[in-house]
């Protein structure tokens, strides 16, 4: 099956925004206030990781059950989510910058967080372009992409939960 050049410039466009997006984000003078629901969002956050974690095994069982229907489902759902998150990452950063590590593991933290960071940057488009391919019936180029993105895909959204785990005290 022939993909659509534009659906997949597209991602690629849509990565590189998502990692400038990203970088300016870092680089903002935080903001002057911060809204009272921004408190909440880091466990959001951490819920919506949690969440697709569990969806993308519950998609895995789905498909080896050869249940291709539930399998999109959990996946589209675990793609929303992760459009949430990315939403609600960038409001947390915009108005409460970075939180500082300050517990007695910082050596297992920081090797967490950065692998963390790393593969979900480098595997964003990656996700997007398996699920592209699954979605529109590219079977052979989807199970060949999933192979690698799908244990990363799994790795970041369970780190996600423990940056947030190692950094609750610290909010």
């Amino acid at each position: 099956m022939k993909e659509n050049k534009n659906v997949v410039r597209f991602i690629w466009v849509f990565t590189v925004v998502v990692y400038a997006l990203v970088i300016i984000l870092h680089e903002l003078p935080q903001a002057d206030y911060e809204p009272a629901f921004v408190s909440a969002l880091p466990m959001l956050n951490a819920v919506i990781n949690g969440t697709c974690f569990f969806l993308l095994i519950a998609a895995l069982v789905a498909v080896k059950r050869k249940n291709i229907a539930l399998h999109k489902a959990f996946n589209t759902t675990a793609m929303a989510l992760s459009v949430i998150f990315l939403l609600s990452y960038v409001t947390n950063h915009y108005f409460s910058g970075d939180t500082k590590y300050a517990g007695e593991y910082a050596t297992l933290f920081y090797f967490i967080l950065i692998t963390h960071i790393a593969l979900a940057g480098i595997s964003l488009p990656f996700i997007l372009l398996s699920y592209y391919r699954g979605l529109t019936g590219n079977i052979q180029r989807h199970k060949r992409l999933v192979r690698f993105t799908y244990p990363i895909w799994l790795y970041v959204t369970l780190t996600g939960v423990l940056v947030y785990i190692f950094l609750a005290p610290f909010y």
